[in-house]
């Protein structure tokens, strides 16, 4: 008979005890899989980010932050143990770049800053004080590192004395531009170039090595004159060990050539005097070392200790006794370098080619370059991609005093620049980030070069001013020697003036960059700068001051040098103009037709009337 089941007895069960649990289990299985909750579905879709699905999302962050917790849980249970860091502290940071270093979450860094009272967003800048209070707070340990220290992975170490080898001298070319400074190089390269071979040397890079005729070589630099010279001076790149100074025997001493002079000795580079033009009948050489003497060059005919030969760049006489002169005075320097280091050079000249990008000249000075290299010039770095040498054949390797073309660079540097070899990219790309912030502070910081009136400022304070160096134009010979001298005299034990350079004519581009270079200023007497001049002392920072009366040129520098500079009188120059035709108008006499070329012309301001940027005529 059946029974009902509510009647029949419990059966007993021999099932395991968990058995019962697993069966909500399997039943909860499909209510996921059918899409209950898609925040417990452990997927992120399409269709949540869009909101397509409709109802409230959670974030990826939040889900990650939800996975980590049950990771810790798995794990154990309690919080992660918290990590001390050495957190090192620049100068300025960003809160950002603070937390990345402290590896903590950048809400909590900036959650810290409001409790101190600093309001900050994720992306400013915080000093250094600042940050080491942050550092503080979330119990980490700070090092104060200065920002330069970034340039500490270049090499600047000094080397042993038994790695030194010899090197070849680098010589640089100077004289007026009409004394045949270019002809006697071309001559020196044709004695280098072997009599079987044909063509000559095809001159590629502004500087290239000769070889004597007794195996020794001699590395010339071809630079445009005294003003790149001087440029690369003022970066702190010292080029040159030797000065060839060409002065013509039938021309004798040329305002350039004293020029070239200044610059020489401003360098403290030795000099060697090529008398040249010597095969002319009018030549004289023993008046231009008459007049070298007014100018404290002392050649060794006359008892000095300079070097002279004359020389004739037409026929070829006398080019060996100058290469000989060279290697002379090369022994006498003593010059050596370590060729087994990482590579350091300076910058010739660079520029921008269409196919190949930016190309540098480097004179390679210590250690040795090679392709692969990675590098660091002024504000930009690279990785040599190629070397090529002064006959525009690549080459493995440039050792010291070696010049070759540099492929491979981000941008162009400028003449002067030191090149430094370091470990990695990021290294290089770092240093010359930081570089490159530094060069725009000090663009933005005005007036930074040496004023009259910083010279008072720092003789009232008791500085250390030892010497006021000055360079001087005028317009005609006789004022610049009357205010040379005059200048001269000026000084005490403690401040003495220097006439760094005195020349006839125009303010020239080569006269600031001299000034830029000492650190002086530039005095024009009747006789104003040129545009080039002007937009060059600008964005140097050069003072020029201009003036129409001798004493008051002295009165002025013997108040710098006295520290009793008076209020100073300037003048602001509005417009220039240029004549382009004079006729005479009935009752107002000659008018002169002008076109402003620069600035403005307002009635009622002074004009002064230039002709070569020489003073004629004020009104």
């Amino acid at each position: 008979i059946p029974v009902p089941d509510e009647d029949r007895p419990a059966r007993k069960s021999f099932r395991p005890a968990a058995a019962p649990a697993e069966a909500p289990k399997k039943a909860a299985t499909p209510r996921a899989k059918e899409g209950g909750d898609r925040r417990r579905s452990g997927k992120l879709t399409i269709e949540q980010l869009t909101g397509g699905e409709g109802g409230r999302t959670r974030s990826l962050a939040a889900m990650r932050r939800r996975q980590e917790r049950a990771k810790s849980k798995m794990a154990g249970g309690g919080e992660r143990e918290r990590v001390v860091r050495d957190v090192r502290i620049p100068d300025v940071i960003t809160v950002q770049e603070l937390a990345n270093r402290m590896a903590e979450r950048g809400a909590d860094v900036v959650k810290a800053l409001m409790k101190m009272g600093v309001m900050a967003t994720i992306n400013e800048s915080l000093d250094a004080d600042t940050a080491q209070l942050v550092v503080e707070e979330f119990g980490h340990k700070f090092i104060r590192v200065s920002e330069s220290d970034v340039e500490n992975v270049i090499v600047t170490d000094q080397d042993d004395e038994g790695a030194l080898l010899p090197r070849a001298p680098v010589v640089t070319v100077m004289g007026h531009v009409d004394h045949g400074k270019t002809s006697l190089l071309d001559a020196l390269r044709k004695t280098a170039v072997a009599s079987g071979e044909a063509g000559g040397i095809t001159q590629h890079i502004g500087a290239y090595q000769v070889t004597a005729e007794n195996g020794a070589k001699i590395t010339f630099l071809d630079t445009p004159g005294h003003a790149a010279f001087t440029s690369m001076r003022s970066r702190g790149a010292k080029v040159t060990d030797i000065v060839v100074l060409v002065v013509a025997a039938d021309d004798s001493v040329m305002p350039q050539t004293i020029e070239a002079i200044n610059h020489a000795k401003a360098a403290g580079a030795p000099m060697i005097v090529a008398i040249n033009k010597c095969d002319k009948p009018t030549a004289n050489p023993d008046k231009v070392r008459q007049n070298l003497l007014q100018h404290e060059v002392f050649v060794e005919k006359l008892g000095g200790d300079v070097l002279d030969v004359e020389v004739s760049a037409l026929t070829g006489k006398g080019l060996d006794a100058l290469i000989d002169a060279i290697a002379l005075q090369a022994e006498l320097l003593d010059l050596k370098a370590n060729p087994d280091r990482p590579a350091e050079g300076a910058v010739i000249e660079a520029k921008l080619d269409v196919g190949r990008g930016p190309i540098a000249t480097v004179l390679v000075q210590r250690g040795t370059l090679k392709p692969g290299d990675i590098f660091v010039v002024g504000e930009q770095w690279g990785k040599v991609r190629a070397l090529i040498d002064d006959t525009g054949a690549r080459v493995k390797a440039a050792g010291p005093s070696a010049p070759v073309e540099v492929l491979g660079l981000n941008g162009t540097p400028e003449a002067g620049d030191v090149l430094n070899v370091v470990e990695d990219e990021a290294k290089a790309r770092e240093i010359a980030d930081y570089r490159q912030r530094k060069a725009r502070e000090t663009q933005a910081a005005q007036g930074s070069r040496t004023t009259l009136d910083q010279l008072l400022a720092q003789a009232k304070a008791g500085g250390p001013v030892k010497e006021l160096p000055i360079v001087l134009k005028a317009d005609v010979q006789g004022s610049a020697e009357a205010i040379s001298q005059a200048l001269e005299k000026i000084g005490n034990e403690e401040v003495r003036v220097r006439v760094l350079h005195s020349g006839v004519g125009a303010i020239t581009e080569s006269d600031v960059q001299l000034a830029d270079a000492s650190n002086a200023p530039i005095i024009g007497f009747n006789v104003r700068a040129n545009a080039q001049a002007r937009e060059s002392a600008n964005q140097k920072g050069v003072e020029i001051r201009y003036y129409s009366i001798i004493y008051n040129v002295v009165d002025d520098v013997t108040a710098a040098a006295s520290g009793m500079l008076s209020a100073e009188i300037k003048e602001t120059f509005i417009g220039y103009a240029k004549i382009l035709q004079v006729f005479k108008v009935t009752g107002a006499g000659k008018v002169a037709g002008c076109i402003v070329t620069e600035g403005v012309a307002r009635r009622h301001a002074g004009v002064r009337l230039l002709r070569d940027n020489v003073v004629i005529h004020e009104g």
